[in-house]
């Protein structure tokens, strides 16, 4: 099947429901479908909101929900259940684990982001749902990460995906895979369905229970108007061909049906087999995806997919930061492409291309720090490099930084208009009462301390909010902390007494503990309390006593590789 001709599968989105199954593909055959894929999506321009896949995801939920009531009152009233019916009853926790989980992670502004298709059978729909469909309907549901990632590398090799983007292809994968398993139990029920009105025809055909005031004949001319679904024509014939052909009058008429629709019963009996063998396997597809889904890092998946990752890793230091740093980086550029008009791809090429610019020319000092991306991207340098790439500021987030650049004047100037706006209500309504003006200046002097409390704790809510933490950039330091990179790690603290020293020490233990690579000291940073002299008595005892805790320590954890101390006083 040529990608730019839609399967079936994709054809009856969101009408008939037919399983999102089309031919398999090999793995190597899924790449070259998705390179060629690539080449034939369009996107549409400029902002556009797109159709909205919560409301069918609702839908879905509801559907899944009645055919898992459906066949589990057929299990109560002991009916058989096909295999594929065992597995939905057996694992609909999953399904509700994955419905709840897909509404949490697709709010409706990021959804609102992902670039939609301007053209095609899922035209207006998100380009990476349209490509998970692709995916699992050329796999039958069948997913496996390594797979997947190269299936995603090769459609990026003719047209890149975003980073949000990437970060949805497992909320998308979830979204299809439910569609898929809603497709699917909705063809259980209806077989099952099927499999009981042809045993009611059954029944009044071989006189085992008729219905009052209805001949067989009747009933036979009623489903003359319309073709015979399979599962009702296949159990029907069974049931018939179990008896006596002379107390079975449908038979022939069955016979002759099924013939009428271009087929043998032999032929139809081989189809419905098929389907249901096919049904049962999808189901389990289905099923068995959704374990793994969840259990997927998904975080490791993006970076391995993403070329923004790619190119931020050309020649730095990037891929020894922490996850946390490398994230803080690839947001900073989603943010930049967002106002710049530029693809991410571009900012971060030019981030790099700046970062090495920076190490050919910096001078000693500064080459470690202006020669990493995020000196541009959420360190000083970012003012210049907006300008570069033409960032467009936003009005609030330039008010924001005017403030921020004003620091104390700004804090200070915030607190004192605040007060004053809060002393101004009680004194405009003392002088609107004929308050004399003597009496209007004592009223704002005693009302001035507490309302400039009042107005302080107000400020610095707002800016403790406004502000937010923010995270340190750092290394991983997967294998350890390097030569280059020793460090010594300092307790401050005041010698007051000799259990304190002797929690001191107990608290460098444990620092140690955390930390017991050789390249890491541990020191212990004391000074004495203020006193009225310059020395006191106890002073000797209590440094006696820090000094012996830290031999201790050095004696029971033993010197570093180099001979040297491991703790210092």
């Amino acid at each position: 099947m040529a990608a730019n001709e839609p399967d079936d599968s994709i054809r009856s989105f969101p009408g008939l429901a037919e399983p999102i199954r089309a031919e398999l593909y090999s793995t190597e055959r899924l790449e070259q479908f998705a390179e060629q894929l690539g080449t034939e999506h369009r996107l549409a321009q400029g902002f556009r909101k797109g159709k909205p896949l919560l409301p069918r995801l609702t839908e879905n939920g509801r559907v899944l929900l009645e055919s898992y009531r459906a066949v589990a009152d057929a299990i109560r009233e002991e009916r058989t259940i096909s295999p594929a019916a065992e597995w939905l009853v057996d694992n609909f926790h999953i399904v509700e684990e994955h419905l709840r989980e897909i509404r949490e992670d697709l709010p409706p502004r990021y959804y609102r982001e992902l670039p939609k298709l301007d053209a095609g059978p899922l035209e207006g729909y998100p380009r990476v749902y349209a490509l998970t469909w692709q995916f699992i309907a050329h796999t039958d549901s069948r997913f496996e990460p390594e797979t997947l990632r190269r299936f995603v590398a090769a459609y990026q090799r003719s047209q890149p995906l975003t980073m949000g983007e990437l970060w949805a292809v497992a909320i998308t994968l979830r979204l299809v895979l439910i569609e898929n398993l809603r497709r699917l139990a909705d063809r259980i029920v209806r077989r099952r369905l099927a499999r009981e009105e042809a045993d009611a025809l059954a029944d009044s055909l071989l006189g085992i229970r008729a219905e009052p005031g209805e001949s067989w004949e009747s009933r036979l001319r009623a489903l003359e108007r319309k073709p015979l679904p399979a599962p009702f024509a296949v159990h029907l014939l069974q049931r018939l061909r179990e008896s006596d052909p002379e107390k079975s009058p449908g038979l022939a008429w069955l016979v002759k049906r099924i013939e009428a629709q271009g087929l043998t019963p032999d032929e139809i009996v081989r189809l419905e087999h098929h389907e249901q063998v096919a049904t049962h396997v999808s189901v389990r597809n289905v099923i068995t995806s959704m374990r793994l889904v969840s259990t997927v890092d998904w975080a490791e998946f993006f970076e391995s997919v993403s070329l923004v990752e790619q190119e931020l890793r050309k020649g730095t230091r990037v891929a020894e930061m922490d996850f946390a740093t490398r994230d803080r980086y690839r947001h900073a550029i989603e943010d930049l492409s967002r106002r710049s008009g530029l693809s991410e791809i571009e900012i971060a090429r030019r981030a790099v291309a700046r970062a090495h610019r920076f190490r050919e020319s910096a001078a000693v000092g500064q080459e470690e720090r202006r020669s990493d991306p995020g000196y541009s991207l959420i360190s000083r340098g970012r003012s210049e490099f907006e300008k570069e790439v033409g960032y467009r500021v936003p009005f609030t987030q330039w008010i924001r930084r005017a403030y921020f650049a004003a620091a104390t004047s700004g804090y200070i100037g915030t607190i004192l208009v605040t007060t004053v706006a809060m002393i101004a209500v009680p004194v405009a309504l003392a002088a609107d009462a004929g308050a004399a003006g003597w009496e209007l200046a004592l009223l704002a002097l005693l009302a001035a301390i507490p309302v400039s409390d009042f107005a302080i704790a107000v400020v610095n809510r707002d800016v403790t909010e406004l502000v937010g933490p923010r995270r340190l950039p750092k290394l991983e330091l997967e294998q350890g902390i390097p030569s280059t990179l020793c460090t010594l790690v300092a307790v401050p603290a005041l010698l007051t007494s000799e259990s304190e020293v002797r929690e001191l020490a107990e608290r460098l233990e444990v620092h140690y503990l955390a930390n017991t690579e050789d390249q890491v000291k541990f020191a212990l940073l004391a000074d004495w309390v203020d006193a009225p002299e310059e020395t006191m008595p106890e002073d000797d005892v209590l440094f006696a006593g820090a000094r012996d805790a830290v031999d201790t320590l050095n004696g029971r954890h033993g010197l570093l590789a180099d001979g040297t101390r491991r703790f210092l006083f």
